[in-house]
């Protein structure tokens, strides 16, 4: 299809120069991290042995990165063909979002000259949690170059080899829905299995269901924000109707999570946690508030029809997932007296820089490769 247009323009402009900047600092930052050691930048020990690189990077990153997977599940499973002018953009968004998780895993592992060994079998720990998410993880970053690979092929005319590989892109769009699936509910099981290390107000066995659900609503919160993001950054036309019906799915999602978790908070017996006024059910509290408010905005249909109240809504989602992400994996994990966890300048600021990264590249694919819609009115 036709449908898609490289947006031109100048590449290197005064933003682009400012997160080169800052991408560059980052990578300062690195070479010290792998002179000296990890310790050198971070603040993580053996009761915290995973800080913002983790949490950040892979828990909120990839699932910030959703758009993708959650877009195919409608455009290519439930066959709604109506969205699939948003298609290129969330695949584009999701193939950064993961390729960058999976190099932050570098900067995170101790012995990273070592990694190499999870791939081979006689290493490999197939009853591990960790190793199915790394493995899922490795092979979706794969599966989403090649489902973006028709961009770079239109753009370089290769015909041919843009019509065999039509022919078979079904069975990597089927794989790509999979895996997903797979390692976002098994980021849930990562802490379920940390067991009373876990506040009982986020540990759950419903953790994998209620991981799977959130990175599903950010999945779509994130297309809606990127799609008004870049018509306001880009100067194109609004797609507020097709956003609109995107956006209708959110709040029952929302709604079911709600309903689970609160539930099950109260079938615990545990919903007393909430009122004890410490920092958890501080946290807690926000990010339940965080995760009431967009689905109080997006039930309307008046508001969904709003690019501002769209807007609105897409971000506190996102806020919402991350806070969740963040609480279970930081704020709800205690490894016993005497251990903190606080992140340093440096870990954060490699971080950002990964961002920046992603941000460079995003904008650099989307003038150069036809990756957004033309501009045609919905």
């Amino acid at each position: 299809m036709g449908e898609f247009r490289p947006l031109g323009g100048k590449i290197v402009t005064r933003p682009f120069l400012v997160l080169a900047a800052v991408a560059l600092f980052a990578g300062v930052l690195l070479v010290k991290r792998f002179v000296y050691g990890i310790g050198a930048v971070s603040n993580m020990s053996d009761g915290y042995p995973w800080g913002i690189w983790i949490t950040y990077d892979v828990v909120v990153g990839t699932a910030f990165a959703c758009g993708g997977y959650a877009l195919a599940m409608l455009v290519y499973v439930l066959n709604k063909k109506t969205y699939y002018p948003l298609i290129r953009s969330a695949i584009l968004a999701s193939m950064f979002g993961y390729t960058l998780a999976g190099v932050s895993i570098f900067f995170d592992v101790g012995r990273y000259w070592q990694a190499y060994n999870l791939i081979l079998p006689w290493y490999s720990q197939l009853s591990s949690v960790m190793f199915e998410v790394a493995l899922c993880v490795t092979t979706y970053i794969m599966v989403l170059w090649i489902e973006f690979a028709p961009s770079f092929l239109e753009r370089w005319n290769k015909e041919r080899m843009l019509k065999v590989l039509r022919k078979v892109l079904f069975l990597f769009i089927a794989v790509g829905v999979l895996l997903p699936t797979m390692h976002q509910s098994s980021l849930g099981l990562l802490v379920y299995i940390a067991g009373q290390k876990v506040s009982p107000l986020w540990q759950t066995g419903f953790l994998p269901l209620l991981f799977l659900i959130t990175s599903i609503t950010m999945g779509y919160a994130i297309v809606v924000f990127e799609s008004i993001l870049s018509s306001v950054g880009f100067r194109r036309p609004l797609e507020t109707g097709l956003l609109a019906k995107l956006s209708a799915i959110i709040p029952k999602l929302l709604a079911l999570y709600l309903v689970i978790r609160f539930g099950d908070l109260i079938g615990r017996g545990e919903l007393g946690l909430v009122f004890r006024g410490d920092m958890k059910s501080i946290m807690f509290i926000v990010e339940n508030l965080l995760y009431l408010i967009p689905t109080v905005i997006l039930f309307s249909p008046a508001n969904r029809e709003r690019p501002r109240m769209l807007f609105i809504g897409a971000v506190l989602m996102l806020l919402a997932g991350a806070v969740y992400r963040f609480n279970t994996f930081l704020v709800g994990f205690d490894p016993g007296p005497g251990w903190h966890y606080f992140p340093s300048f440096s870990e954060t600021m490699i971080t950002v820089g990964l961002i920046a990264v992603e941000i460079m590249g995003y904008l650099l694919f989307v003038k150069t490769l036809p990756v957004l819609p033309s501009l045609k009115h919905a």
